[in-house]
């Protein structure tokens, strides 16, 4: 079976990001398989368009998401990211509808 996914690498961290806001880009790469590097090049695009948000706690970053922002897919920009998350990260479903 060829090594191919749904979910862009991009979701992956942003779904990861949601679970565990506090976790650092060496802990996000291991666990999803990418190289920290390009983790470090997804959280600066993530947070460039302003889905999430960077905030120093110590020596550690933290992260804190905009679930009112819309995917960025044209034929979808009525989707907000909160919805997306609901699919991603079961965990939160109590979370994010506060």
């Amino acid at each position: 079976m060829g090594r191919w996914t749904f979910i862009t690498n991009h979701g992956a961290v942003l779904a990861y990001i949601a679970g565990k806001n506090n976790a650092r880009a060496i802990d996000i790469a291991l666990d999803l398989g990418l190289t920290e590097r390009s983790v470090r090049r997804i959280i600066f695009h993530l947070s460039s368009e302003g889905y999430i948000k960077i905030t120093r706690n110590g020596r550690n970053n933290c992260y804190s998401l905009d679930q009112e922002q819309v995917l960025r897919r044209a034929e979808i920009r009525d989707v907000k990211v909160r919805e997306l998350l609901k699919c991603l990260v079961p965990d939160l479903r109590s979370h994010i509808d506060k």
